[in-house]
């Protein structure tokens, strides 16, 4: 099992910044990707940044040239620097570590950190 372990959450105004990071641990040999994924209210969960272990990443276009997603293998963090923060960025947060065997992707999630933006 991965336990992962989100922080840096909180209500922030429109146009501000936040950091939101992730520490992996138990059994984290294997993670080929890590990621951020949101879910706002009355919403389906959807993708925000992932970055492979190469360092690929990858972002949704409503996010792009805002977000930065990190990631310190050695320290098996992750983390999503947010900037220019908009009302609809609003969301929990969730952080998400995943394996693959045998060709079957296996996910793993943190508890979530709640993002507000509002002035």
């Amino acid at each position: 099992q991965v336990q992962l372990v989100e922080s840096g959450g909180g209500l922030v105004q429109p146009g501000g910044s936040l950091r939101l990071s992730c520490a992996a641990s138990g059994s984290i040999f294997g993670i080929s990707v890590m990621g951020w994924y949101r879910q706002a209210p009355g919403k389906q969960r959807e993708l925000v940044a992932t970055i492979t272990n190469g360092g690929n990443t990858d972002y949704a276009d409503s996010v792009k040239g805002r977000f930065t997603i990190s990631r310190d293998s050695a320290k098996n963090t992750a983390s999503l620097q947010m900037s220019s923060l908009k009302p609809e960025d609003t969301a929990v947060y969730y952080c998400n570590a995943r394996k693959v065997r045998f060709g079957i992707p296996i996910d793993y999630w943190g508890q979530g950190t709640q993002v507000t933006v509002s002035s």
